[in-house]
């Protein structure tokens, strides 16, 4: 069966469950579903057992989601088709990197199997989009990059952006405006003491950015030194 051929609802879940653990090992639960989706919880909860005799996920009451291999090959379809489009969107189309997430949101219900393909390779076969998310093989293979949040830094260090999540286009227009983007090399100081903060030297003005748990949150970083 082609992924066509199950709901956008469906696909939005099974996207939605992917991505939730991609970068994280935290437990997938309905409730976090939920908040991610924007949806009320008795809801997806319907949804989450309609997916789970369909033989897509398996999900014990108030237990963690997890998706069957079935369920992952249909997510890393739609991963792949939502990438693909946002990198074309880039590339060819000129749209900025905070532009990108809402168009591909509606556009990768709608292309078939056969336009991702030649999109993929129009494209060169990109590995990994605008904000450093890795595209998915047509066989579904993905290759993370090694990286871990800037939360996770401490002390003084010099590292390079890998991947900024697509989640919140404001800061991502914040970052571009600065120069964060992705492959730049950042140099990290700690904040102010008690402060929760970061000072990053931005590499396009060279002046000290102090950033807080928002920002660093969304940023994945390779440390160089």
């Amino acid at each position: 069966m082609s992924v066509n051929q199950l709901s956008d609802s469906a696909q939005n879940y099974l996207k939605i469950i992917y991505g939730l653990n991609e970068w994280s090992n935290e437990p997938v639960t309905a409730s976090v579903i939920a908040t991610k989706a924007g949806m009320k919880l008795s809801t997806v909860s319907g949804a989450l057992s309609k997916l789970r005799q369909q033989g897509l996920l398996d999900h014990a009451p108030y237990g963690a989601v997890t998706l069957t291999e079935l369920g992952r090959g249909y997510a890393m379809t739609m991963v792949r088709r939502h990438r693909l489009i946002e990198t074309f969107l880039v590339q060819m189309l000129g749209y900025r990197w905070d532009q990108v997430h809402d168009e591909a949101e509606k556009l990768e219900h709608a292309v078939s199997d056969f336009m991702v393909a030649r999109v993929d390779e129009l494209l060169g076969h990109p590995t990994r989009d605008p904000h450093g998310d890795p595209i998915p093989t047509a066989e579904g293979k993905i290759n993370l990059p090694r990286a871990v949040s800037l939360t996770e830094i401490t002390g003084s260090s010099k590292v390079q952006v890998e991947r900024i999540s697509d989640e919140d286009s404001e800061l991502l227009q914040y970052f571009s405006d600065r120069g964060i983007i992705v492959g730049a090399q950042l140099e990290i100081r700690p904040g102010d003491e008690f402060s929760d903060t970061l000072l990053v030297t931005s590499p396009k003005t060279s002046a000290s950015l102090q950033l807080g748990h928002r920002a660093t949150s969304a940023v994945w970083v390779s440390v160089l030194s």
